[in-house]
């Protein structure tokens, strides 16, 4: 029986790379084709696969709506958070994850510091999206007509000196941030607060959400926090691989 699902589900990624006829699955699984075509009807039944009219067999419609379904039911905060609270275990310092809606970029899961010292952020807040490192990832995976529209509607604080100025100077940071695949917030947005922060990406490759790892300078400094980079990255990356499918659950830190 493990035998069978294996083949039919081997016909799947087969199908998505194109129409493929009978005698091409068959050969595709090393089977003969009467065995490929029971595989066929019965995916054929259940809307998986289509048999349109020149007999060649493609991904059926059920498919697509279930995994449509699917996506709309994945919820990225629990998903990410045993990543974060293990994170925070291992690092001590605040964890946030943020997503982007409506033009404004939110907080929707904080892991507070164990130190004494503590950030003022709250879930459900906007972020400041000029300067916070979340906020630069999500930006950044913008199409860029869309990411330079948002950048000149925005207005510009100047919270600290490090503030990012004016529209020209957010998007080199957006584009040097989209091609490096990690951001920082170095005191922009208040002096004694750094932030480095990476993304968690979808099943197509897009940004989903981000999530960052804070600390004020009176507990470590930049450089210091900057050496936990990888860290932070390889966390985005496992809770990536978990809300998109691509990998196992397991434990990231």
């Amino acid at each position: 029986m493990s035998q069978t699902v294996d083949r039919a589900l081997s016909i799947l990624p087969l199908l998505a790379e194109g129409p493929a006829d009978l005698g091409q699955v068959a050969d595709r699984l090393g089977v003969h084709k009467s065995t490929a075509l029971r595989l066929l009807r019965t995916l054929h039944e259940h809307g998986l696969v289509y048999r349109q009219s020149d007999q060649r067999y493609r991904l059926g419609a059920r498919l697509f709506a279930l995994a449509q379904e699917a996506m709309e039911n994945l919820d990225v905060r629990e998903i990410a958070h045993p990543h974060l609270v293990r994170l925070n275990e291992s690092c001590g310092h605040t964890v946030h994850l943020a997503v982007y809606e409506e033009n404004e970029v939110l907080y929707i899961d904080k892991v507070e510091s164990r130190y004494p010292v503590r950030m003022y952020s709250r879930i459900g807040k906007p972020v400041a999206i000029t300067v916070a490192a979340v906020a630069k990832l999500l930006l950044a995976d913008l199409p860029e007509h869309e990411r330079r529209a948002v950048a000149e509607k925005l207005d510009y604080p100047l919270y600290t000196a490090r503030s990012t100025p004016n529209a020209s100077a957010f998007l080199r940071e957006l584009e040097k941030v989209r091609e490096q695949g990690w951001a920082t917030d170095l005191g922009g947005h208040e002096e004694s607060i750094n932030c480095v922060a990476a993304p968690i990406r979808g099943a197509d490759g897009r940004v989903v959400a981000a999530m960052s790892v804070s600390a004020p300078n009176v507990v470590v400094t930049a450089d210091e926090l900057l050496t936990l980079l990888p860290l932070v990255r390889r966390t985005a990356d496992a809770i990536s691989g978990e809300y998109s499918g691509r990998t196992p659950v397991k434990g990231t830190v």
